[in-house]
């Protein structure tokens, strides 16, 4: 899927979210048995129903990116908010988290969501997950949410997730990957039935592409199977607290 057609898509959910209509991502029929939007949550109490409407994801980042007091998050392809200001109630008032995205008119959603939760530890930055906006080691923790399956340069956002990480900081996303290399004409079918698995990575591409990044202790959790061999993920990973050379010179 081309980059403006991912931003005019994800533009028109938010100004149906905004204008109070139900908002899906991928066929209503796709995911019977899956955890796509906010039914992958549990902890959505108090959030402004807008946020809630425009959740697209396929799982929950927050609950497995063990956010700390105080912690800096940047969330990539941010949409309407939820997954910001579930981290920011998770980092405190010392804390900040960043909510990233392409889309003005999510960005304008999410900048609405969050003025009615009353969130003061939240900034939404308008730009790519390719380039991210934010100097080299600010934060201690990525999250990104059912997102990164859909840019067509994944190693250009794993470069820069690790490099706007700060030492010893933590990769946690949910994702949507598959078992295997389908061939053309199942991928394509696939595709054409859950169109929010467009461009899912197979786990030994998604894993090697980490490791070259610099990523190490990477862990895919497989969760729920959607069929045709594409699952929703846990994509867990982190950078290293020193160097290479440092740390083998340590040792």
């Amino acid at each position: 899927m081309a980059h403006e057609e991912i931003i005019g898509r994800y533009s028109a959910l938010a100004r149906d979210a905004a204008a109070g209509r139900t908002v899906a991502d991928c066929g209503p029929d796709a995911f019977d048995q899956g955890r796509f939007g906010a039914a992958g949550y549990d902890d959505l109490g108090l959030l402004p129903e807008a946020a809630v409407r425009a959740s697209l994801g396929c799982g929950n980042p927050v609950a497995v990116a063990e956010l700390r007091p105080g912690e800096t998050v940047l969330d990539l392809g941010s949409g309407g908010g939820i997954d910001v200001l579930l981290s920011a109630r998770r980092v405190g008032e010392h804390g900040k988290v960043y909510g990233l995205d392409a889309s003005a008119d999510m960005l304008a959603l999410a900048r609405r969501n969050a003025e009615q939760a009353g969130a003061r530890n939240v900034e939404f930055l308008h730009g790519t997950i390719e380039r991210m906006p934010l100097p080299d080691r600010s934060v201690d923790v990525v999250i990104s949410n059912c997102v990164i399956n859909l840019s067509s340069d994944k190693a250009a956002v794993l470069a820069e997730a690790f490099r706007v990480l700060r030492p010893g900081g933590r990769f946690g996303v949910s994702d949507v990957v598959t078992d295997g290399e389908p061939d053309p004409d199942r991928r394509a079918a696939v595709e054409e039935r859950i169109g929010c698995a467009a461009g899912a990575l197979p786990v030994a591409e998604y894993r090697r592409l980490l490791t070259a990044s610099g990523f190490t202790d990477v862990h895919i959790t497989l969760t729920t199977a959607h069929g045709d061999g594409v699952h929703s993920a846990i994509v867990q990973a982190a950078k290293p607290a020193a160097p290479p050379s440092i740390a083998a010179h340590v040792q």
